[in-house]
């Protein structure tokens, strides 16, 4: 069982690091980034509705799970949108580097809202992350911040450590899946709006867009969603959150290999220090999650 769960996080990974494959040949074509994101949002919570049917799970929630998972919504889709804003700016390796510091924000938003400690293995992570984020934007005649691209991929990983932190707090007694299910359908709830307001055609303009759409979909939500729900069942949400370090190398190699991204002395270096800085991050979350529940044990 650890070794399926130790595939299934790396599948997870893998899968969430290949959105540049299908985002960036849409962004080219100046294909509508809303109605992407409404049709990939919408065909994936389809296919996870499709398991709660099979798996008889109930769809039904109270008003206050809706509140709360229509807020989820919200962020996801925020982070959605900041995130491919931000390809516009950075490349896509970078944009996807910053974007997983997330975790980290995270620490810092239960630090200053929830009161809770930091230990010097969560300042040590925060110092790795940030340098790398400094390192990423060194450029051969010294320090070139691309201030516009870092404060929108800034804030797309903002609205993502929300979203963590309110799944975190707010004590929803429903499965991984429904959670899943519903905040995807608040998602494509909110692209819909949003397109519908600009007056963009819901027309999917021929076969092989829709299939675009449906791959999409599966490889880069379903598949990395559902196989880190099993990868925390089998081996913990610990080893499963450090796999997820591959995610911003997979698009990274994503980016060099099919984009021709220059992968630079920079770029390999601000990858490891955010790596590194994720890393003790979650072993810090892990020790003080251990020392929580020896605390309520005794």
């Amino acid at each position: 069982m650890k070794f399926k769960g130790y595939m299934l996080g790396i599948l997870s990974a893998i899968s969430f690091g290949l959105i540049p494959i299908f985002i960036l040949p849409l962004k080219q074509a100046h294909f509508s980034m809303d109605i992407t994101l409404f049709y990939r949002f919408l065909f994936s919570a389809m296919m996870v509705g499709g398991y709660l049917l099979y798996s008889k799970e109930r769809f039904r929630i109270n008003k206050k799970e809706t509140l709360i998972l229509a807020v989820l919504g919200v962020c996801y889709a925020l982070s959605s949108e900041f995130l491919f804003i931000g390809y516009d700016f950075l490349t896509p390796g970078i944009a996807s580097t910053v974007l997983f510091i997330y975790p980290v924000i995270v620490a810092l938003i239960m630090f200053f809202f929830y009161k809770e400690k930091l230990t010097s293995l969560s300042v040590g992570s925060l110092v790795f992350a940030f340098a790398g984020v400094i390192v990423l934007c060194l450029k051969e005649k010294g320090l070139e911040i691309n201030f516009a691209g870092l404060g929108v991929v800034m804030l797309s990983s903002l609205f993502y450590a929300l979203y963590m932190v309110i799944v975190n707090k707010s004590d929803m007694k429903v499965s991984g899946f429904k959670l899943s299910f519903y905040s995807m359908l608040f998602t494509s709830g909110f692209f819909m709006i949003k397109a519908f307001t600009e007056g963009e055609s819901f027309v999917i303009p021929s076969l092989s867009v829709f299939f675009n759409f449906i791959v999409f979909a599966f490889l880069t939500t379903v598949i990395s969603g559902l196989c880190l729900v099993y990868a925390i069942k089998y081996i913990g949400s610990t080893p499963t959150a450090i796999l997820g370090a591959l995610e911003p190398v997979v698009a990274v190699m994503v980016s060099v290999l099919m984009f021709h991204e220059r992968f630079t002395v920079n770029l390999l270096i601000g990858i490891i220090l955010i790596l590194l800085g994720v890393i003790l991050n979650v072993i810090a979350d892990n020790k003080k999650s251990k020392h929580h529940e020896i605390l309520e044990n005794a």
